[in-house]
């Protein structure tokens, strides 16, 4: 192992245990619903109120949906005796795993989750203590149970309880695969009845996904499995029950035998078992999912190489068509707990199956192709699976899995209008709730060069690390070389960055270079050479000097000064963007559900109404580039009245819009409560606002941008992402002061986009 890469695993073990460390531990916490800070609130919420759904629930036990969370819970339940690629590991230390197990359930799905690790190894008493908790749940979620005992654990549980249940492990990855298979299939241009399939692997995931392809039209007799000692035939012995439903007659004995002319290898199994060699002899067109993690059965860029005609499929993240069970698991329960059905049959998970599958053949929205910085998606050998930002998951396959449930007559509860119900979806998740991973996922695409001030403090050395380390950016570090070498190594962070010290003999060509840029610059504005000669060694020219000569793509900065000593720097050196009269800037607030935006948050003191315009113009470009439709609402504090002077701008500022610019969704002077509220907004039947809430807010003056968004950020209920800068010709923001880590990645990432926005437009 190279120093490097030995490095590299010791910074992100100890960045995983920084992050399940913070405070609050662990990845879920319980949170409550209701309101609860008066006293008859809490008589509500306990004694005595609730002894009155108590009681109906006793009278009517079906009511227990309506009175409790039960439809909305689901159970993650493991003992930990195979747990990821780490073994029997034991109930406690699985915890983690299950804690990121709810974590997929929320983020994807908004299902709640209590994880429940169980120390016990015996199936039957484990059996019954899932059943004796089980009424808590909505859904239970088994997780990492060893095979083969997750086969008869599930199979009794099925039998036994009458919600929704599910061994992940089995059924997750077949579905997926499944959908995957269909259309591989379909561009190889073959039929599953044809097909000969080899599958590496005979556990409990292999079992699972071997058997729905039968149900999709594979013939059993088609099918060489393969354990580790070999094809699973008629002179095998010792062979589990699942693994005798797979026992063949044929001479057969190696996996390498196995793969002469077959159609389809299914891995599931272990790294590098298959060589090119194998990948040579199979049939032409040859469907490959090589699915162990991390390390596939074979290297993808190897099998490409090898074979042009290979259709492929892995586990990983890092290449076309990754078989990942987050497009399943969240929207195959959003669906079963929806109608409160009463388990997941075949006919769920075979709807599942088909709705991704066809989801991938539709026209991919531009936001999913923005996530993935691609030219195009379209279905073919490098799109045969949809990716997992995609949000149409959520409503095509959980509604799939409702329809299945009614029809198959396993739902409690009916939903007639699918419409309404997709828009319910919609309307839980937030239709923008994946944006920074989004973002992160597009700049990974094509990182750029971002430049970090104040590279002394540990925040910002953090956020570095982070950016490294995930391939969002390539980061620079700028200050004193030697104390930033001090604080990396008092830390602990070790990271192989540039570090650019402006007074250092290595920056004496660029101390020249820079030099001449800002007298010429400033000049004829009270510069004159002596102090052009001065400033190129603080770091709030140097920075700025460096974008401007393009020896880096973005800049960060503003990290421990204050906001407006950092900016005119900025301002003296960068140009404004073509047609811009004034620089703006905006906050990014995410709170639960959907992404809203502020401006002018940092520098227009008192806009006039063509100010105004101007940032509401810039505000929907700048939201735009995030595959954000704005809705923007002019603030005031009266609701289409104009009558104080503050409204008369406003007023003024959208009749300009409106006028210039007819196709933007833009109004007011509104309030905004009014602007977040359909039922409020309906009483404006005249606005362009119509009864959709805005996401986009221009404030009237700085003061009020300013105050609300810090109130927001101070009370910690959304994250904050900005101020973004937003009418310069080159990607530079400068920070709040004492932003946090994530604060500081999601504004680089940000600048990363901006210049991949800027490197596109410049080669058109």
């Amino acid at each position: 192992m190279s120093n490097k890469t030995h490095r590299d695993e010791k910074n992100f073990n100890q960045a995983a245990l920084d992050y399940h460390k913070a405070e609050p531990k662990g990845k879920i916490e319980v949170i409550p619903s209701k309101p609860h800070s008066s006293q008859r609130d809490l008589s509500l919420a306990y004694s005595p109120g609730v002894a009155v759904p108590c009681m109906e629930i006793h009278d009517k036990p079906e009511t227990v949906y309506d009175y409790t969370g039960k439809g909305n819970l689901v159970a993650v339940i493991s003992n930990g005796t195979a747990v990821l690629g780490l073994g029997d590991i034991g109930a406690e230390a699985s915890k983690p795993v299950m804690e990121g197990k709810g974590l997929l359930f929320k983020i994807f799905a908004d299902i709640n989750v209590f994880d429940i690790e169980i120390n016990e190894k015996d199936p039957d008493k484990f059996i019954d203590i899932v059943k004796g908790i089980a009424p808590t749940f909505g859904g239970i979620n088994l997780e990492d149970i060893k095979a083969p005992e997750a086969f008869y654990i599930e199979q009794r549980l099925k039998e036994e309880l009458d919600i929704p249940l599910m061994h992940d492990d089995q059924h997750g990855t077949a579905i997926i695969s499944a959908a995957a298979l269909i259309n591989s299939l379909q561009i190889a241009n073959k039929n599953i009845e044809d097909v000969k399939m080899v599958v590496n692997g005979a556990g409990a995931a292999a079992i699972a996904c071997t058997n729905l392809y039968i149900s999709l039209g594979l013939k059993r007799e088609n099918v060489l499995m393969c354990d580790s000692k070999g094809v699973i035939n008629q002179r095998r012995e010792n062979l589990t029950p699942e693994k005798l439903d797979f026992i063949v007659e044929t001479d057969i004995d190696t996996l390498e035998d196995a793969v002469k002319g077959s159609d389809v290898f299914i891995g599931l199994s272990k790294g590098n078992v298959m060589s090119t060699e194998m990948l040579l002899s199979m049939n032409e067109n040859p469907i490959v999912f090589a699915l162990a993690n991390p390390d596939p059965e074979i290297a993808y860029d190897l099998a490409v190489e090898t074979r042009k005609d290979v259709i492929m499929a892995t586990g990983r993240s890092d290449y076309p068509n990754q078989v990942n069970n987050v497009l399943g698991f969240p929207y195959i329960f959003r669906g079963a707990l929806d109608v409160q059905a009463k388990g997941i049959n075949e006919a769920m998970k075979l709807a599942a199956v088909h709705a991704i599958a066809d989801l991938a053949k539709e026209p991919v929205p531009e936001a999913v192709i923005l996530a993935y910085n691609v030219q195009n998606l379209q279905f073919g050998r490098e799109y045969f699976i949809p990716k997992p930002f995609d949000n149409r998951l959520i409503t095509k396959v959980s509604s799939a899995v409702a329809k299945a449930a009614i029809e198959s007559g396993v739902a409690r509860k009916t939903i007639t209008d699918f419409e309404e119900y997709e828009n319910g979806l919609l309307d839980r998740m937030g239709r923008d709730e994946k944006l920074v991973r989004m973002m992160q996922s597009r700049a990974k695409a094509n990182p750029k060069r971002i430049t970090l001030g104040n590279a002394e403090e540990y925040n910002v050395l953090k956020a570095a690390q982070i950016l490294y380390e995930e391939g969002i950016a390539f980061p620079s570090l700028l200050g004193n070389k030697k104390y930033i070498q001090e604080q990396m190594e008092r830390f602990g962070i070790s990271l192989d960055v540039p570090i650019i010290d402006p007074s250092d003999d290595d920056q004496k060509e660029n101390r020249k270079k820079y030099r001449e840029t800002l007298w010429k610059l400033r000049q004829r504005k009270g510069m004159n050479e002596y102090k052009a000669k001065r400033f190129v060694r603080q770091r709030d020219y140097f920075g700025p000097l460096m974008l401007r000569h393009g020896d880096t793509d973005g800049l960060i900065v503003g990290f421990s000064k204050n906001y407006t000593s950092v900016l005119r720097p900025v301002l003296e050196v960068i140009e404004k963007d073509k047609g811009v009269d004034k620089v703006a800037a905006m906050m990014m607030i995410l709170s639960e559900k959907k992404p809203i935006f502020f401006a002018d948050t940092s520098i227009n003191q008192n806009p006039s109404a063509e100010d105004l315009v101007n940032i509401a113009k810039m505000a929907e470009f700048t939201v735009k580039s995030f595959a954000i439709e704005p809705r923007i609402a002019m603030l005031g504090f009266e609701n289409f009245a104009a009558i104080s002077e503050t409204s008369k701008k406003v007023a003024k500022a959208v009749n300009i819009l409106h006028e210039k610019y007819p196709k933007m969704v833009v109004d007011g002077e509104i309030q905004p409560d009014f602007a977040m509220n359909a039922d409020h907004l309906s009483d404006y039947p005249f606005s362009k606002l119509g009864t959709t809430p805005a996401n986009t807010f221009i404030f009237p003056n700085l003061e009020s941008a300013n105050l609300s968004y810090k109130i927001i950020r101070g009370m910690k209920v959304a994250q904050v992402i900005g101020p973004i800068l937003m009418g310069l010709k080159q990607p530079v923001h400068v920070l709040q002061m004492r932003s946090s880590v994530d604060e500081i990645v999601n504004l680089a990432t940000i600048a990363v986009l901006d210049a991949q926005r800027r490197e596109k437009k410049d080669k058109k």
